[in-house]
């Protein structure tokens, strides 16, 4: 969303394999101790804010900018309609299936396949979708935006694009975007360094409790 806005931004990396979302400094910024989150220095009202959760900021910056969001109200339900889809399903889905069958420590098998048939049963809903038409929600906007990361890793999650034809032509349409390439070329070193086989490592990122 940055990108395609054109919007001046510095990338901050946090490393969440040593625990560096669990630092006061980002709670203040992010309470649900993930990422992403933005702070915005130019506000409502010329003050800065903070926003957490994906959706939210990507609300927030089509409301700003007036970009990829609409502000007609049938066309803005369309939207939130399908960027509320995408965080309540494909991304928990998604997140599950590749944990499930790259990151537990034992294959579960349940697992497994229950978060990989899932993720297939909503690329399905998805490819439906964008039967007869070029995106989620009729023009190119956020909705899009949510979703494309997590269908860019549909490999992981065991899926073959090809077998959803309308959901790959929207997935190389979308791709090959010039600010999605932009945004897709970036890399976090700090990222790609992690040891998941660290016992460290996941038990920052996965054993986490309240108490």
């Amino acid at each position: 969303m940055l990108e395609e806005c054109a919007l001046p931004y510095v990338l901050r990396p946090i490393n969440i394999s040593k625990g560096e979302q669990f630092s006061r400094h980002f709670l203040a910024i992010s309470p649900n101790n993930r990422i992403p989150a933005i702070v915005d220095p130019d506000g409502p009202g010329g003050r800065p804010i903070s926003v957490f959760e994906s959706g939210a900021i990507l609300q927030y910056l089509g409301r700003k900018t007036g970009k990829f969001y609409p502000r007609e109200e049938r066309a803005r339900i369309a939207v939130d309609e399908w960027l509320f889809w995408q965080m309540g399903g494909l991304g928990p889905m998604a997140g599950q299936a590749n944990h499930f069958r790259h990151y537990a420590p034992k294959k579960i098998e349940y697992g497994v396949d229950r978060y990989t048939n899932e993720v297939n049963r909503l690329f399905g809903v998805m490819n439906t979708r964008l039967a007869g038409r070029d995106f989620l929600a009729g023009r190119y906007s956020i909705a899009d935006m949510a979703s494309v990361g997590w269908v860019k890793l549909a490999e992981r999650m065991g899926q073959e694009l090809p077998q959803f034809p309308h959901l790959n032509r929207w997935f190389e349409t979308i791709r090959a975007r010039p600010a999605v390439k932009r945004a897709f070329a970036i890399r976090v070193e700090a990222a790609s360094a992690v040891d998941m086989h660290d016992p460290k490592v996941r038990a920052v990122l996965f054993g986490q409790r309240a108490i």
